[in-house]
């Protein structure tokens, strides 16, 4: 039986890693569900066969809509981007142009717009960010206020306002459900001993709720959880599991609907698949050189975001960022020196330059291909 989400989903690369309050980039919310290909037999004694030669970005998605993002702003500072609404507005952080603060604002070809302001001193945190519509919500600590709190603002305008503060021991993964919105709802996961609290507030505010549920795990694709060891998916509304099928020295991380597996050798990672959490339609995406370059796995359950170390990574510090489009079985070449990549809301976005001083952000509409 192979499952399908209502919405998009994504966990850590490895199981086994909860972090508690770490800052993290931020967040898919929304859903495209693409058909995977059929299970391709191997060649004798091998996995799957590898995918089809690489294309552009160019060639593969001649209408795609991508753009140069600079991050000066008019006063001085350099912006960083925390997630993208679409290429030209982003949300982020940039300190004033006395470097005594910090502000999270909204920036578009209209100019920056002040959400929240913190000291420096302070070490001001935005663990994640959630966009539904035209609802943004985020998460804030700082050393002088180590728990969470959830703010909400409009992307149309108007002040940020306090959701909750009342937010357990919240846990981050560094992936798209860290915090996540969904029917009017904002959910985030807590530890509470033995058992993970899924704690809710509604974008109106009001009393947060509280769900315990047994066992260590993460926020996926509502309503759908994923267990630490990335070997159970379940139901919260529909109070069932669903195993992840595995076979051999390999590990998954896994959506509701797509799993990346990496195939271990005695010399290390042999390989990536992809595959959905029963085991069908699996497929090779690339050789033990590749890395994962983000932890959420099948972007719009279609794309997987890809890293290829070159020669000289070492020295340079860049790698070459790849997409493997499941819908095509195709490896796509988005940049050939990329610093970083980061992904929420169906956008694809990475850095370029090197140092702080010369770094550019450069960003690609997945949902346009």
């Amino acid at each position: 039986m192979t499952l399908v989400s209502e919405g998009t989903a994504a966990v850590g690369e490895t199981g086994g890693r909860r972090r508690f309050g770490i800052a993290a980039s931020v967040s898919l919310v929304v859903a495209l569900v693409a058909g995977g290909a059929l299970l391709i037999a191997g060649p004798p004694g091998g996995g799957p066969k590898p995918p089809p030669a690489r294309l552009t970005a160019a060639a593969a998605w001649p209408k795609v809509v991508r753009a140069d993002f600079d991050p000066a702003m008019p006063d001085g500072p350099l912006f960083s981007p925390l997630r993208f609404l679409d290429t030209a507005t982003a949300v982020g952080t940039a300190p004033t142009n006395d470097a005594r603060s910090v502000r999270l604002g909204v920036r578009d070809a209209a100019g920056f717009r002040e959400l929240r302001k913190l000291p420096l001193d302070d070490n001001p945190q935005f663990e994640a960010i959630a966009v539904d519509g035209d609802d943004i919500v985020w998460t804030e600590s700082t050393d002088g206020q180590p728990r969470v709190r959830i703010w909400h603002a409009s992307r149309r305008g108007g002040p940020a306002t306090l959701l909750t503060a009342d937010t357990g021991n919240a846990i981050f993964f560094g992936n798209q459900w860290d915090l996540a919105i969904s029917g009017g709802v904002v959910r985030w996961a807590a530890a509470g001993g033995a058992n993970t609290d899924i704690r809710s507030v509604a974008l109106s505010g009001g009393p947060v709720g509280v769900q315990s549920v047994p066992g260590n795990w993460s926020l996926s694709a509502w309503p759908w959880l994923v267990d630490e060891n990335e070997r159970r998916l379940r139901n919260l509304e529909k109070h069932w599991d669903a195993e992840v099928v595995t076979s051999g020295p390999e590990t998954a991380t896994c959506s509701p609907v797509w799993c990346r597996v990496m195939v271990m050798s005695g010399d290390g990672l042999a390989r990536i698949d992809l595959m959905h959490p029963d085991g069908s339609a699996r497929r090779r995406m690339a050789g033990g050189d590749v890395q994962a370059a983000v932890d959420d796995v099948a972007v719009l359950d279609r794309f997987e975001i890809l890293a290829e170390p070159g020669p000289d990574a070492d020295l340079t510090g860049t790698t070459t960022l790849l997409v493997y489009d499941a819908s095509t079985s195709r490896t796509i070449e988005v940049s050939p020196a990329v610093d970083g990549a980061f992904t929420g809301g169906g956008l694809l976005w990475w850095s370029t330059g090197g140092n702080e001083d010369d770094v550019r952000w450069h960003v690609l509409d997945l949902r346009t291909t």
